[in-house]
């Protein structure tokens, strides 16, 4: 199925915006991160909904029991299903970051099995879940759990997802790009 690539026409929003959420909630983004990055200056245009991203994806971050390298493989492979290049160019570059190796990042990418089957593992079932709508088998459930994650993590799993599905179809209808 194709789509039309309609592109919003809302400007990116600053710190030194005249509405008060809108200002408050990206001094609190550049706060944490030193700046605020393209796909938040647009997303600040509903600040319920880059609060939304915010929020959740620091609680993927800090609960979920993945480790970083685990956190960003989930977060790539969302992206790379949902089709968001400025996503995926910033998992990738984080994934690096936190010392996944080129490899790793090149076989996710081209969606070759991952020699570490732990890793496969995890990122199998991260596709499966977004494939599935949240339907997998038993077998996908038995996998992932067989390879040492647990039920909890696929509840944080769903959290993944919905947070990256925001800022994947944000950048989409943005058209973002990465480096912008």
């Amino acid at each position: 199925m194709t789509y039309a690539e309609y592109k919003l026409s809302l400007a990116p929003r600053t710190a030194e915006d005249p509405d008060p959420v809108v200002a408050s909630l990206i001094q609190k983004v550049t706060s944490k991160s030193g700046s605020v990055s393209a796909l938040y200056a647009d997303m600040a245009n509903a600040p319920g909904l880059l609060e939304t991203y915010t929020s959740g994806y620091k609680a993927f971050a800090k609960e979920s029991g993945f480790t970083a390298a685990e956190q960003q493989l989930v977060m790539l492979e969302i992206s790379r299903i949902n089709g968001c290049s400025y996503c995926t160019a910033a998992h990738s570059a984080a994934a690096r970051m936190a010392q996944v190796p080129e490899d790793v990042i090149t076989a996710l990418l081209a969606q070759v099995p991952l020699v570490d089957m732990k890793l496969n593992a995890l990122v199998s079932f991260v596709n499966t879940m977004v494939e599935s709508r949240g339907l997998p088998s038993t077998p996908d459930a038995r996998g992932f759990l067989d390879a040492g994650f647990t039920e909890t993590q696929m509840l944080y799993t769903i959290l993944a997802i919905a947070v990256k599905t925001i800022s994947n179809y944000s950048a989409h209808v943005f058209h973002t790009q990465f480096g912008a």
